[in-house]
């Protein structure tokens, strides 16, 4: 507000000054001209009538002869007023008009506006820096759960983009560098109700120095950053970043899982999924010799991923001397047939198209698939914008870097036991990944599932905790069945159980339940109202328990008892 003042007074010094002092002479003028009374006498204004006189007059208001009839020298010294008041009033309004549209005023205000409505956030809320594809649908699935995004972006085209999205609720947005610490205090980063900083700019130097300014000015807060450089990735460790995501070795990981475990690679695209996206279908991709056009980050992770699986790999590489190219790559961008015939496409049973283009990874595939058409293909997608075209080529998998960032965080923030349940899935037989790929399909229905995390603790289950405190008997089943109907089980899969003895995988439903226990689930979102429900509320864990529907008033109690 400060900064607003100031600017303001110094943009309207020149036109106040002026404007003040035209009023200043014109009352001057009144009170030294001599007039004349109702009986002929000489008379001069005194100060209040002479304001009272120029006020009405300078402002244009109108023109009275008060409190008696002027002479002609007060008259032509009121046509002065008239003329010096009127240019002075349009040449102060011309001033704050042209103040309004200053570029720079505006930035002030629209700041200081922005930072006023932080302070007066009372829920939770994450700092948004950056809003390209990765952020865009995060703050949209941050928002379809009920959860407030703060976004900073320079790009004022994409606050714009903001500020007319459909989400279910507003989320405010500045356009002003993240990197500054100032910006980020007024975005929250000190407010009581911060939950987090992510920094999705794009830029690995700019998302550098997010994690770096907020670890300094509130370390207790979590940090999520996407890097694309193991560099950058190090040196945000180094600073403590909490979770330094790379899209692509995430993709080019889970790709080599296809090889080995489909129904696993499956399992890890249905819980990781965004809000009602459509259940993948099972894919497995042939083993054999692939061809793999580009050598980039991307390039580099899926060949070292998918080489560990015993997949062989023919690259091609437009600038092999920058990229670091192996010595047998062929040089060229992949989107020319007799480039392709050199790499043994005829011969191959996949390709992957992971050029930074997305026009160039689409020729590439069309190309592929006239001479190959029995081909696997896996296409890198770069712009959310070209869904369209991507969904109409025929793709058999699409990498989407912002997607997976997307999801990756979205799962850190909505479910954290998430991370412990894939890391020890991942260990886990194709035959075990079949029976959970069983059990989900069994509880959802056209869409993926949602996940949730489950705290048995005074806060989060204090129904649950009570009965614990009380050495009553809860199990795992107690919280998985319809609060109105204790025969009829939930649309879920518990997934994990985490506690201080050990972790339970895939627990039983005769698992009992202890003081402490996180668990994660899976299944439809109405699942996830119903467990809630039930660990807090006394009366529904009562009825699941034993199938009696005790009555929660006194009154009833009174006239139930015996």
């Amino acid at each position: 507000m400060k900064k607003v003042v100031y600017l303001l007074l110094r943009r309207m010094r020149l036109p106040l000054i002026v404007l003040i002092s035209v009023y200043a002479i014109s009352v001057l003028g009144m009170t030294l001209i001599t007039g004349m009374d109702d009986q002929g006498r000489p008379w001069r204004m005194d100060f209040f009538h002479a304001i009272y006189f120029v006020s009405f007059l300078g402002s244009t208001i109108g023109l009275g002869e008060v409190p008696y009839p002027l002479t002609d020298a007060q008259r032509m010294w009121t046509t002065f007023i008239i003329y010096a008041a009127v240019v002075s009033w349009l040449y102060a309004i011309g001033s704050i008009l042209t103040l309004v549209q200053d570029q720079a005023f505006r930035r002030v205000l629209g700041f200081t506006s922005f930072a006023r409505k932080i302070q007066r956030l009372q829920e939770p809320f994450y700092i948004v820096c950056g809003y390209g594809d990765a952020a865009r649908q995060l703050v949209r699935e941050l928002s379809e759960h009920h959860i407030q995004c703060v976004v900073i972006d320079r790009d004022r085209d994409k606050i714009l983009d903001l500020e007319v999205e459909d989400l279910p609720f507003h989320v405010p947005g500045l356009s002003e560098d993240a990197t500054d610490s100032d910006t980020l205090l007024a975005a929250g980063l000190k407010h009581p109700c911060c939950r987090g900083v992510i920094g999705l700019s794009g830029i690995d130097d700019i998302n550098l120095a997010i994690a770096i300014t907020s670890k300094l000015l509130a370390p207790e807060l979590p940090v999520f950053c996407q890097s694309d450089s193991s560099d950058t990735a190090a040196n945000m460790a180094s600073f403590g970043t909490d979770h330094i995501i790379d899209p692509f070795e995430i993709f080019a990981s889970r790709l080599a899982m296809m090889f080995h475990s489909p129904s696993m690679y499956l399992v890890y695209e249905w819980i990781t999924a965004v809000h009602d996206a459509p259940l993948s279908d099972f894919k497995s991709p042939p083993a054999g010799s692939w061809v793999l056009c580009g050598f980039g980050r991307f390039g580099k992770a899926v060949r070292k991923h998918i080489t560990g699986e015993g997949v062989q790999t023919r690259l091609i590489e437009a600038d092999t001397r920058a990229t670091g190219a192996p010595p047998d790559t062929i040089e060229g961008r992949g989107t020319e047939a007799d480039t392709l015939i050199e790499a043994g496409i005829r011969n191959a049973t996949g390709i992957i198209a992971g050029t930074d283009s997305d026009t160039n990874n689409l020729s590439i595939l069309i190309t592929a698939r006239d001479l190959n058409p029995e081909l696997f293909t896996v296409v890198r997608q770069n712009s959310q914008g070209k869904d369209a075209i991507f969904s109409a080529a025929a793709i058999d998998l699409i990498m989407q870097p912002g997607a997976i960032t997307a999801q990756r965080i979205l799962g850190l923030i909505l479910a954290p036991l998430l991370d412990d349940f894939l890391g020890m899935a991942h260990n886990r037989d194709e035959e075990w990944a079949n029976l959970l790929v069983s059990r989900v399909a069994g509880v959802v229905e056209e869409v993926t599932p949602e996940t949730w995390d489950l705290d048995i603790s005074p806060l989060s289950a204090p129904a649950v905790f009570d009965c614990l405190i009380r050495n009553d008997t809860i199990r795992l089943r107690d919280i998985c069945v319809y609060p109105r109907s204790r025969t009829e089980p939930l649309p879920c899969v518990p997934l994990l159980i985490r506690r201080d003895s050990g972790n339970r995988l895939l627990p039983d439903m005769e698992e009992t339940l202890q003081a402490g226990d996180q668990i994660l689930f899976c299944g439809l979102e109405d699942a996830l109202r119903h467990t809630r429900y039930i660990v807090n509320d006394h009366q529904a864990l009562y009825y699941v328990r034993t199938g009696i529907d005790r009555p929660s008033g006194t009154l009833w109690r009174w006239l139930t008892s015996d």
